[in-house]
């Protein structure tokens, strides 16, 4: 969604390199240059920064410490590194897909959207179950409600989720776009409303004196998966760096990516992390371990904690209006993902499918596993540290990382510490996948 959302970013009050027939300047900072900071700290932002505080204070001041130090570095070096990697393909205006298939071939551009679907539909299924019990604690705790069926509850849910589909992508699209604001600022106001229930209890939740290396250790690899998956945003820097690549030339794009890119980085950081911070000492790391537990939303979980009338019916809705929002937006990644994958499989039977089979097949799929999984009420932390942070990982941190190993044109970006950074962090994240087995 994030990407053809960005594609449809009016600015003409710059007058593009197309239309001028030369390149704006980059060493100034021009106004098409904010709509891209906005842009990326609007996408940045998401419904997975509702799970973020439940994973930095269940775990202790550690942990809170250890996500506050890497969140930035995580995000602003994982991102440049697929900048830089798409940048110089000469296929960046077919997207990642494109650019991989340049590098890689067609077989890797196979295996890349099978991995990219799965990535992005695991995060369908986790946004279908956070909905559904972000509705059933409304209903319960503020509403004064029986606990509904959560089979009949989570079908009608997920059904209604189609039905605003069914609108048209354009339309859903252009409305999940127009929330993403105020949900930022309703984070904001949330953040500073909960300033007068702060307390200490975090501080002396752990002893950082007395903590072993391996300790820290496991503490970092706990928490890398949810860093992941909270700042990811890659499937807007393709549309991003086009238009940089368009507007100020090739020889400029990579200084001029990283200009808007650590403005908007700087911003999101610090939004994120007071709100975070704000959260976790509302509460007690023993009632994050509760959130936790109960598989809520922070938002959720604080209404039901907190004697705040506004809290109260402001907290579920934000969540719920968050959740909505990102579940639509990725399922739109999803189908064109799942339509492509229907569409190549059948030529290559020699098989034509129309439009129409091709949507009731998807819907019925998206229908039947949505609704399953939102019934099961799997761990969504859970989730994240074993499927999405991981995939989303070897995405945003090895791929890009690989591609500068092996391809020559971005020969020049080998060798610095940032690439082993993210290498690290990305080795990590894939195998807290096969850590959270056992």
């Amino acid at each position: 969604m994030h990407g053809n959302t960005a594609k449809k970013i009016d600015v003409q009050a710059e007058n593009t390199a197309e239309e001028n027939g030369k390149f704006l300047d980059p060493k100034k900072w021009h106004k098409q240059d904010t709509t891209w900071a906005l842009s990326l700290f609007g996408t940045a932002i998401g419904a997975g920064v509702l799970f973020l505080p439940i994973n930095a204070g269940a775990g202790g001041l550690i942990s809170l410490l250890l996500i506050t130090i890497l969140s930035f570095p995580i995000m602003f070096y994982s991102h440049r590194a697929l900048a830089k990697m798409i940048y110089a393909s000469d296929s960046a205006d077919e997207g990642i897909t494109g650019t991989i298939r340049e590098y890689f071939g067609n077989k890797a551009s196979k295996i890349f959207n099978l991995v990219f679907f799965i990535s992005i539909y695991v995060i369908v299924l986790m946004y279908s179950v956070a909905l559904t019990n972000t509705a059933s604690s409304f209903m319960v705790n503020q509403l004064g409600m029986n606990e509904p069926p959560r089979a009949i509850l989570s079908l009608v849910l997920v059904l209604g989720l189609i039905v605003i589909l069914n609108f048209g992508q354009d339309i859903t699209v252009k409305v999940m776009s127009m929330l993403v604001y105020p949900f930022i600022a309703s984070l904001l106001f949330i953040a500073i409303s909960l300033i007068p229930y702060w307390n200490t209890a975090i501080f002396s939740s752990a002893s950082i004196s007395t903590a072993s290396p391996w300790s820290y250790f496991g503490r970092i690899w706990l928490i890398l998966p949810i860093i992941v998956f909270s700042f990811n945003h890659s499937p807007i820097i393709s549309s991003f760096v086009i238009k940089q690549r368009a507007t100020y030339g090739i020889e400029a794009t990579d200084a001029k990516c990283g200009q808007i890119q650590k403005v908007c980085y700087i911003l999101t950081f610090t939004v994120v992390m007071f709100f975070v911070w704000s959260s976790v000492m509302s509460l007690t790391p023993n009632d994050l371990v509760m959130a936790k537990e109960q598989n809520l939303s922070i938002l959720s979980y604080l209404a039901n904690e907190l004697n705040s009338p506004i809290l109260a019916i402001a907290g579920p809705i934000i969540a719920f209006v968050a959740v909505t929002k990102s579940f639509l937006g990725h399922y739109v990644g999803a189908y064109e993902v799942m339509r492509d994958m229907i569409v190549e499989s059948s030529r290559a039977r020699g098989k034509d499918v129309n439009e129409k089979t091709i949507k009731t097949t998807i819907l019925v799929f998206v229908v039947l596993t949505c609704w399953l999984t939102a019934y099961t009420n799997p761990s969504i932390l859970g989730i994240i540290d074993s499927l999405s942070g991981p995939l989303v990982a070897a995405i945003l941190c090895l791929l890009p990382m690989y591609a500068i190993r092996k391809i020559p044109v971005l020969a020049k970006y080998r060798g610095k510490l940032s690439n082993a950074f993210v290498i690290i962090v990305g080795v990590l994240t894939v195998l807290a996948s096969i850590k959270s087995l056992f």
